[in-house]
C-alpha cells in the first residue's frame, strides 16, 4: 500500500480520534474580533494536483502557489451585458426538463463564469434557493463527473455572493454523502471544499462548525481511507485546508488542539509537498492562536515568561499571552521543521522543493516566535534597526496593497481565492460578505495612507 506517510501505518498508532473536550471550546461572537468572525446571512493548494485534471477553471477549487495566488489579475466582465446573460443562464440552469448533460455543463460554465467576474447578489437573490435546488439535483445524480464538479462550485460562489442561513441545511448531508460515496477522487475533493464553503457562509451553527472540524479531521488522520480515497493527497490536503478555514471562526481552540496537532505533526511525513505545507500552515495557525491579546484589567508582569512581545513590531502594538501550550514536544517540532525548511532529496521538482523550503521557513519562523505571521523577513533594516516583518501582501488595482501579515488573514484569502479565483479583488470592494471575512486596512503605495477597503 502506498502510504501518504512515510511511518504510515507502521506506528501501530489509532488513525484518528475525536475531539475530547469540545464542548468548552467558544466561539466568538459575530464582532468580537475580526480573526474569529463569520460574515452574516474562504490556496489553496500549493500545486495544481491532478484532481483536476483536464477541467476548466470553473471547476478549480485552487491556484498554484501563493505567489501566484497574491499576484493574480482580477478577472472582470467588460459591459452590463452581463446582467441579460445571467439572466438567460438561470433560467437554463433551473428548467432542467429538456437539458442535456452538455447544455448543463455549459450553463453553469457560463453561471460561474459571470459571478465570479461580477458582484451579482441583486440579480440572483430572488432565484436563489431555486437555483441551490437544481446544484443540488446536479450533485445527487452525478451524472458525469464535470456537471457535478460545476454544480458544487456553482453552489459555492452563490453562498458567498448572496449567504443564506438555510443552504447549509440543505446541502451538508449530501455533500458529505457525496464526500464518502463518489467514485470520483476529483468530485470527493471539490465536496470538502464547497462544504467549508457552506459551513462558512451557509448558515451552519455553532456546533456543526466544530462537527465538520472533526470531520475533515477524520479524513486527515485516516489519510483518505474514511472517505474510501485510501492514500489519496487530493481529499487529505482539501480537508487540512477547510479545516484551517474553519479554525478561523473558532476564538478558543485550546479543547481541539491536542487532536489536531497530532494529526498535523504526522502529515508532515507526508511523500506529498502539498499535504506537507497544508499541515505545516495549520500547526502555525495553533501556534499563534495559542496566544491572545490581553484581556480587559488583565494585569500583566514584564517578567512572566508566557507574556510575549516582538520587539521589531512599531511602538503601541499590544504584548501577547500564551493561553496553553499549542504542542507539548515543541523542541522536536522545531527539529522537524528545520530539516524540512533545509530538505534536499532528489524525488522533488525544483519547483516542490523552493515551495517547500520558503514555506517551511515561514512555519518554523512562527512556531519560534508565534508574534510573527507568514512570510516574515528576519533581515534587518539599515533605516530602522529592525527586522523587515511580514512581506505577504495583496496588491489592490494599482495603488493599494493589502498586507497578509497574520496566519488567519492567509487562511481566509485562500478560503475566498479557492472559490473566486480571479474575481476575489471585485467581490473583495463590493461584496461586503467577502469584505467582512477578510476586514484588513489596505495602505497606498504612494502616500501611506490607509483605507478599509
Amino acid at each position: 500500500m502506498h502510504d501518504l506517510r512515510r511511518q504510515a501505518l507502521e506506528s501501530g498508532k489509532t488513525v484518528s480520534r475525536k475531539a475530547k473536550s469540545k464542548q468548552s471550546s467558544t466561539l466568538s461572537s459575530r464582532g468580537n474580533s475580526a480573526a474569529n468572525s463569520r460574515p452574516g446571512s474562504k490556496a489553496v493548494s500549493r500545486a495544481g494536483s491532478d484532481d483536476e485534471g483536464d477541467l476548466s477553471d470553473e471547476t478549480s477549487f485552487s491556484v498554484n502557489s501563493i505567489d501566484e495566488m497574491i499576484a493574480a489579475d482580477d478577472s472582470e466582465l467588460p459591459s452590463e451585458a452581463w446582467k441579460s446573460e445571467l439572466a438567460d443562464r438561470i433560467e437554463e440552469t433551473i428548467d432542467r426538463k429538456r437539458s442535456s448533460v452538455q447544455g448543463r455543463e455549459a450553463a453553469l460554465t457560463a453561471y460561474i463564469r459571470i459571478l465570479t467576474s461580477a458582484y451579482a447578489e441583486e440579480e440572483i437573490q430572488g432565484r436563489k434557493m431555486d437555483l441551490v435546488a437544481s446544484f443540488l439535483k446536479s450533485i445527487k445524480a452525478e451524472t458525469s463527473e464535470k456537471e457535478t464538479i460545476l454544480a458544487m462550485k456553482a453552489l459555492a460562489m452563490t453562498i458567498i455572493t448572496a449567504p443564506s442561513d438555510s443552504i447549509y441545511d440543505a446541502a451538508s448531508s449530501l455533500l458529505k454523502r457525496t464526500i464518502s460515496d463518489s467514485a470520483s477522487i476529483p468530485t470527493k475533493s471539490a465536496a470538502i471544499h464547497t462544504l467549508g464553503c457552506c459551513t462558512f457562509y451557509g448558515g451552519a451553527s455553532d456546533d456543526d462548525i466544530l462537527d465538520n472540524m472533526t470531520y475533515f479531521l477524520e479524513i486527515i488522520s485516516s489519510d483518505g481511507h474514511y472517505i474510501e480515497a485510501p492514500d489519496e493527497a487530493g481529499p487529505v490536503v482539501t480537508a487540512l485546508e477547510e479545516w484551517g478555514f474553519l479554525a478561523t471562526l473558532i476564538e478558543d481552540l485550546s479543547a481541539e488542539t491536542e487532536d489536531a496537532m497530532e494529526a498535523f505533526v504526522e502529515q508532515l511525513g507526508s511523500i506529498d509537498p502539498t499535504v506537507q505545507i497544508a499541515a505545516g500552515e495549520n500547526i502555525a495557525l495553533l501556534y499563534e492562536k495559542s496566544y491572545t491579546p490581553p484581556e480587559d484589567n488583565e494585569v500583566l508582569s514584564d517578567s512572566d515568561e508566557d507574556v510575549v512581545a516582538d520587539p521589531d513590531t512599531d511602538d503601541g502594538v499590544p504584548k501577547l499571552v500564551k493561553r496553553y501550550a499549542a504542542y507539548r514536544r515543541t523542541d522536536q517540532l522545531v527539529h522537524t521543521l528545520s530539516d524540512l525548511s533545509k530538505l534536499s532529496t532528489r524525488s522533488l521538482s525544483k519547483k516542490d522543493k523552493k515551495s517547500i523550503h520558503t514555506n517551511f521557513a515561514d512555519i518554523l519562523n512562527s512556531v519560534e516566535n508565534p508574534t510573527r505571521g507568514p512570510r516574515y523577513q528576519n533581515a534587518i533594516s539599515h533605516e530602522t534597526g529592525k527586522r523587515y516583518g511580514s512581506r505577504m501582501a495583496v496588491r489592490i488595482h494599482k495603488d493599494g496593497v493589502m498586507r497578509i501579515d497574520k496566519w488567519w488573514k492567509l487562511m481566509r484569502l485562500k478560503g475566498l481565492r479557492r472559490v473566486l479565483q480571479g474575481g476575489f479583488i471585485t467581490h473583495y470592494e463590493k461584496n461586503g460578505v467577502v469584505f467582512e471575512s477578510l476586514p484588513i486596512m489596505i495602505t497606498t503605495d504612494r502616500t501611506g495612507e490607509r483605507k478599509s477597503g
